[in-house]
């Protein structure tokens, strides 16, 4: 149970903070509030900080601080952790940053000195912490983070109770408080305007979320260390929807791996139905406007303060007692934390079928597996220490002897100095995780060899023969480093068999190839180090925030389903008012709808207009000032079925194809070459690509062919619609026709069609006729409609041709469109329509 005062803690979260709300789309001048009544839930940019230098405030679940207590005077003191990775980012920042931390402190602090131990930390070491009670934390951290996502995202799966922790409401809703408590302290120092975040990890993965719902323009940044799983894992996670659309709160967002990014992109495509684009070597996706950069770059260690510690007389006479003490004995290293990914076991099991299957390696090699403390408590890693040190001990007990043993196991903590030692006199290094985010150990073990001939020169060996510097790795394919080790040996680690092969190759590698593979390594390894990747995750973050200021911002949406609308400055959204003044001022008016997406959702199934379209669509060309069109990519028979009722409705289908002015006119062509025989190569190609495409199609048109993939697979279809686009153009290349890609479509049709060229005719037509339209509404939803809005512009804006006055081009959704107006959906054209209609009625009578 909860104590009274955790409880009254959880209640400052708002229940839209951690439950699936209802969207909310408001206009700029109506911006939502957030349920809590605190300064920060205005979604105002207003809150200023007594710093104006530019600033990087790094958020992370730890400050990079180690905290003690003196037991006499009860007196806390503070140091900088120089092993915590974001103290050591700074060196990537420009000298002049001032740098600002925001995280949790690794000790338990009272209540009654928390003001004076935040104070002095701020003054002393820039950081500000976050003071989460201890319950709170404990369903923050072990719960929710460490046995829930941890596992989840490293591919484990609660499949029972005693196999991982499943989702825990309460979990959750500590983990949003948590996340708020932390959002709370950075509004408490940011200069909005100037400052950058850059937040870390998993365990404040929304974050981002209530950062971006208090200042709007935030320059935001978030990496995830750790792997990010494939989407037939992630969309397990009931609160899905919500982690995916803080991380696109963020104007950055970065992953160790192309594998790990590509993940976040399919879940953000099979779940939110976004796509991305890669643009001059950046990957973007469009959301709401705003272009959210996704960055790809593992980190690395921190050389300069390696080689120190490598450097220092005490690291040299601690190699020279381990040399000693493993004298004639070839080291293979592991240094892992107790954790249920990191294979240790397995790699035992490997090493027992080493010394099973070469007798001759008996009393020659050892394992040194040193191991790092547990960073979470549970049964799961009590069953992994048990069963790993039971497998050691049989291992010890069949191959071991007086003065030898196989395996040797050292608890830890040990330190950084006592690590890089052990690296030293390894020949190689075993990194055999199941899965791991990056492991920055095989990085570590490469750059301590390296030091090899500068230890020897401190122990006074300069003057021995110096070979080449030599190490050979052997790493996981599933771990994040192991793309950039080109030349480590790569193993499954389920595979013992494999495992042991690999160590059996490491131990009689000649040394010239353990030099080649070492040399490419380090080359790599010191090139980039952790100043690299601050560095350049810093500059692509200023690059992602340049266009903040030139767009109008503002929130829409509930609790964690908050997120930004940035549109252009004269992209705005068409109001009724706006659309009926100009209508009643005007004569000649050409009304152009598309129909799909426009007048009826994409996603309906029954396609047949509402009677309230037809009503509507009567009403309009009832006014004889008015020329209505629909302009659709359908074929004419269709059209002519559905809008039937509509005597005066102007139809052009297929693209402008065929034109028909009203339902008792003939149908008209544009007047090109009537030949189809194209149809005959195109047919099969598509007919193809259709058996091998579970839930496409083909859509038979008398001028077109259209191959549609919406219910095909997301990627699949996607992949196999270029594929398509390219052997389409191959096979039609001395054809007239155009091929090309639309919204889960790919299209043949004939050269000079399109619906820029029926619009085009439509206003030639009607000067011709004397009656030049004072009055253009032009409004589509998809790329072939943007050929409407580029042609009315062109007409517009040629001098030659006569004033069109009030001209309205409307794009349904809120993307980058030609068009200078936009409303959110299909109720909302209804809606605009029967607007003009009732004042159409009005004018008329």
């Amino acid at each position: 149970m909860l104590s009274g005062s955790c409880v009254s803690l959880l209640n400052l979260v708002s229940h839209d903070d951690y439950q699936v709300s209802n969207v909310m789309t408001v206009t700029p001048e109506f911006e939502i509030a957030h349920a809590n009544n605190d300064r920060s839930n205005s979604g105002s940019d207003d809150v200023v900080s007594n710093s104006s230098t530019e600033r990087r405030i790094i958020v992370a679940n730890q400050l990079p601080i180690r905290a003690s207590r003196d037991a006499v005077t009860k007196k806390w003191s503070f140091e900088f952790d120089s092993d915590s990775l974001v103290l050591q980012l700074k060196d990537g920042f420009p000298s002049d940053t001032e740098v600002l931390y925001v995280g949790s402190l690794n000790a338990d602090v009272e209540f009654s000195e928390q003001d004076d131990v935040a104070q002095t930390l701020l003054e002393k070491f820039r950081c500000v912490p976050t003071f989460i009670p201890r319950e709170v934390h404990n369903r923050f951290y072990h719960g929710f983070c460490k046995h829930y996502l941890w596992p989840i995202f490293h591919y484990m799966l609660p499949l029972s109770p005693s196999h991982g922790a499943r989702f825990e409401p309460s979990h959750w809703l500590a983990y949003v408080l948590a996340n708020k408590i932390f959002a709370d302290k950075v509004t408490e120092v940011i200069n909005p305007d100037e400052d950058y975040v850059w937040v870390h990890d998993y365990h404040l993965m929304i974050l981002p979320t209530f950062l971006r719902k208090r200042f709007h323009r935030v320059k935001l940044g978030f990496f995830l260390h750790g792997p990010f799983p494939s989407s037939e894992i992630y969309r397990t996670i009931p609160v899905r929807d919500h982690i995916l659309r803080a991380f696109l709160n963020c104007d950055l967002v970065g992953f160790h791996t192309f594998d790990y990014a590509r993940h976040f992109l399919s879940c953000c495509s099979r779940m939110l139905g976004l796509d991305y684009e890669s643009k001059r070597g950046y990957i973007g996706l469009d959301y709401y406007g705003r272009t959210v950069t996704i960055k790809i770059l593992p980190v690395g260690i921190h050389m300069g303060q390696l080689e120190s510690v490598l450097s220092l007389s005490g690291t040299a006479k601690r190699v020279n007692e381990l040399k000693e003490e493993y004298e004639g004995k070839i080291v293979i290293l592991g240094v892992d934390d107790m954790d249920l990914f990191k294979g240790i076991s397995l790699k035992f099991l490997a090493m027992g079928q080493l010394l099973e299957v070469h007798h001759d390696l008996r009393g020659r090699v050892v394992l040194v597996q040193i191991l790092n403390p547990a960073r979470s408590s549970g049964k799961d890693i009590e069953d992994v220490e048990d069963e790993t040190k039971a497998i050691a001990m049989e291992i010890n007990e069949k191959y071991g002897e007086p003065g030898y043993q196989p395996i040797v196991i050292i608890n830890g903590p040990v330190s950084t100095q006592e690590k890089a030692a052990y690296y030293a006199i390894a020949e190689c290094c075993v990194v055999n995780c199941v899965r791991d985010g990056m492991n920055l150990v095989p990085y570590t073990y490469t750059v301590c060899r390296q030091a090899r001939v500068a230890l020897d020169k401190v122990l006074g060996l300069e003057d021995e023969v110096v070979r080449p510097q030599q190490s050979v790795l052997i790493v996981s394919e599933f771990i994040g480093c192991s793309p950039s080790l080109s030349g480590a040996i790569r193993v499954n680690p389920w595979n013992i068999d494999d495992v042991s092969v690999a160590m059996t190759s490491a131990i009689k590698m000649s040394e010239g190839e353990k030099h080649l593979r070492h040399e490419k390594h380090y080359k790599y390894i010191s090139s980039h180090d952790v100043a690299y990747w601050a560095r350049s995750f810093d500059q692509d973050l200023e690059r992602a925030c340049r266009e903040h200021y030139r767009k109008r911002c503002w929130g829409v949406g509930f609790g964690l389903g908050f997120r930004i609308i940035a549109l252009d400055p004269t992209f705005r959204k068409l109001s009724v008012q706006k659309i009926v003044s100009a209508y009643t001022q005007t004569q000649n008016r050409l009304i152009l709808l598309d129909y799909d997406g426009t007048m009826t959702p994409q996603a309906s199934i029954d396609k047949t207009p509402s009677s309230k379209v037809i009503s509507v669509l009567n009403y309009l060309c009832h006014d004889p000032n008015n020329i209505v069109f629909i302009v659709s990519g359908r074929d004419k028979d269709c059209l002519s079925k559905w809008f039937s009722p509509c005597a005066n409705l102007g139809l052009s289908a297929e693209h402008g194809y065929f034109t028909r002015w009203s339902r008792d006119s003939q149908w008209e062509t544009c007047g090109l070459n009537k030949d189809f025989d194209w149809k005959n190569i195109a047919e099969p190609v598509m007919a193809h690509y259709t058996e091998a495409t579970d839930g496409s199609f083909i859509e038979q048109k008398e001028s077109a062919m259209v191959w549609h993939h919406q219910e095909a697979d997301p990627h699949f279809g996607s992949s196999q619609a270029k594929e398509l686009l390219d052997h389409l153009e191959s096979v039609l290349a001395n054809e007239p026709v155009v091929v090309k890609r639309g919204q889960h479509i790919v299209e043949v049709k004939p050269q000079g069609v399109s619906k820029g060229i029926v619009v085009e005719n439509l206003i030639s037509t009607m000067r011709k006729k004397g009656k030049s339209p004072d009055f253009i509404l032009c409004i589509g939803d998809d790329r072939s409609d943007e050929d409407m809005f580029e042609s009315i512009a062109s007409s517009v804006s040629n001098p030659a041709l006569p004033t069109i006055s009030q001209v309205f081009a409307c794009t349904v959704g809120q993307k980058p469109s030609m068009a200078k107006y936009y409303l959110d959906d299909t109720s909302e054209v209804i809606n605009l329509l029967e607007g003009i209609a009732t004042a159409s009625t009005t004018t008329t009578t």
